[in-house]
């Protein structure tokens, strides 16, 4: 299947171009905000019917959730996946209209606006987490199509129908895994935490609901990086033809999502 004629620049003003990659990053947290919203206001859904914000106060966090997954998206580029250069290039740093921007970098970018955002309300933190984790799923889902529109991040080659030539990949059929981890880490993952928030009630159980998502989002990315071609400056690692940056960063989430669904069932989960 032919790469389709999607241009990466969604619109102009004068000089200044808007990418897809952007205002997926914005729409991620504006539809985010949208859903958070409407879980913060059935009071029924959360521990001790006690939610951590309110609906208002969590439309502040927008400007907080910005803040922390471009710095932190782009920190943890520069620091995980090529210190070489940016330490020989630091204004290079800035120029995030280049691209480089890392998933996991933002996740902990976000996460760390969350804890004093959570500080700063009074708000139990682990039910801030498990909000974090019920809307973000939605902002991975528009990430990785705008990286598909972009381009990058494609897969090994195959010869399944879907398969895609990249004008980045040569001549060559390759596996669309930014489409495959929109569609678990995005469209799958959204759903099952919206079964374990409002059929098994996860959300009493302060920590469960992130979690869930630490342990979705990481058998999902663990099982499309077969698939995905590293990144060319890294290449796999250890000597192997599979073992790339993105599953050894992925698996600290994996862990502390394990810890977190171990911790939240220790106590009994508060009635409505």
């Amino acid at each position: 299947m032919p790469f389709p004629d999607i241009d990466p620049i969604a619109f102009s003003i004068g000089p200044i171009a808007v990418r897809w990659y952007s205002l997926a990053y914005l729409f991620g947290i504006g539809l985010g905000v949208v859903y958070g919203r409407t879980l913060l206001k059935r009071a029924s859904l959360w521990y001790k019917t006690n939610p951590p914000f309110t609906a208002d106060q969590f439309i502040d966090f927008a400007v907080w959730a910005v803040l922390g997954a471009i710095i932190g998206g782009r920190l943890g580029y520069v620091l995980f996946y090529d210190p070489a250069y940016f330490a020989a290039n630091p204004m290079d740093i800035f120029k995030t209209w280049l691209g480089g921007m890392s998933f996991h970098g933002g996740l902990l970018g976000v996460i760390v606006a969350m804890y004093f955002f959570a500080r700063h309300k009074k708000s139990n933190f682990l039910s801030a987490l498990d909000l974090l984790a019920a809307v973000s799923p939605i902002g991975i889902m528009l990430v990785r199509i705008s990286n598909f529109i972009n381009g990058e991040l494609f897969g090994r080659p195959t010869d399944l129908p879907w398969g895609v030539i990249f004008p980045n990949g040569g001549d060559i059929v390759r596996h669309p895994t930014q489409l495959y981890e929109a569609a678990l880490e995005g469209l799958v993952l959204f759903i099952a935490i919206r079964i374990a928030t409002h059929m098994l009630f996860s959300l009493r159980r302060p920590g469960l609901t992130a979690g869930l998502f630490g342990i979705g989002y990481a058998l999902s990315r663990l099982l499309v990086e077969q698939l995905r071609l590293p990144d060319p400056q890294i290449g796999y690692l250890f000597n192997t033809d599979w073992v790339t940056q993105g599953m050894m960063l992925t698996l600290p989430i994996l862990l502390a999502g394990a810890i977190l669904v171990a911790f939240s069932l220790k106590k009994p989960a508060a009635k409505a």
